[in-house]
């Protein structure tokens, strides 16, 4: 699933988002409530986790702002405001969960996956299509032409970011950061051997060439006979 969290401690944001990546979900990260607002309006994200105490727009103050415009996405409030009366105001702003912080990483996956099983309550897709690829969000499976392709974890969320961001550029900097968390370069080629298995996997199943590299740049998945933006 693609969430969205909105933290403005770093230490925190870094912790959950590192954990998310790790069991294969795709993770924006806003610092501030307006930039968490942007995303939000924007991003199509599947969940939101939201802080209640945020730079320039509070948790509370963000989520009206979202439901006064029709977004519906699913959102987890994670705060250390335990009081009843916060819980209250943070659901009745619109919120659809509730978690205190200190927390248990199992639990918070647990709420995330049961907000995740609720029927949509708006035309967020459930799968990306490239071409003859196909990738159901839902089942974490892939197919090609019909053919089941098989995935590791990791293999799964670096084609999904690579599905999303189809027809771009992604360079190895975005990947090393989205896909393993790295703000740095491990000075390994963990992104080539990882991109080689993947290109690997999808010609089993035929067809044309769908990852190119960009020379200077970076890869783009893309359907033969397209160029990259």
């Amino acid at each position: 699933m693609k969430v969205l969290l909105v933290e403005d401690d770093q230490e925190s944001a870094a912790y959950v988002a590192r954990g998310l990546r790790e069991q294969g979900h795709v993770v924006d990260v806003a610092a501030t409530g307006r930039d968490g607002l942007f995303l939000a309006t924007d991003g199509g994200h599947d969940v939101l986790i939201v802080d209640r105490m945020l730079p320039d727009l509070n948790g509370v103050g963000l989520v009206q702002a979202l439901r006064a415009s029709g977004v519906k996405t699913p959102v987890l409030f994670l705060t250390a405001l335990a009081g009843v009366g916060d819980r209250v105001r943070g659901l009745d702003a619109g919120g659809d969960d509730y978690l205190v912080k200190p927390f248990a990483f199992a639990e918070l996956l647990a709420r995330l996956n049961a907000l995740a099983r609720r029927p949509p309550l708006s035309d967020v897709p459930t799968a990306l299509r490239v071409g003859d690829l196909e990738m159901d969000l839902l089942k974490r499976s892939v197919t090609r032409g019909g053919r089941t392709v098989e995935l590791q974890p990791r293999e799964f969320q670096l084609l999904e970011y690579l599905m999303r961001h189809a027809d771009r550029v992604v360079t190895r900097t975005m990947l090393l950061e989205a896909v393993w968390d790295f703000h740095f370069d491990p000075r390994t080629n963990i992104v080539e051997t990882h991109m080689s298995r993947l290109r690997a996997k999808l010609a089993q199943s035929g067809g044309g060439e769908l990852i190119h590299t960009v020379r200077g740049a970076g890869y783009s998945l893309r359907t033969p006979g397209t160029s990259a933006a």
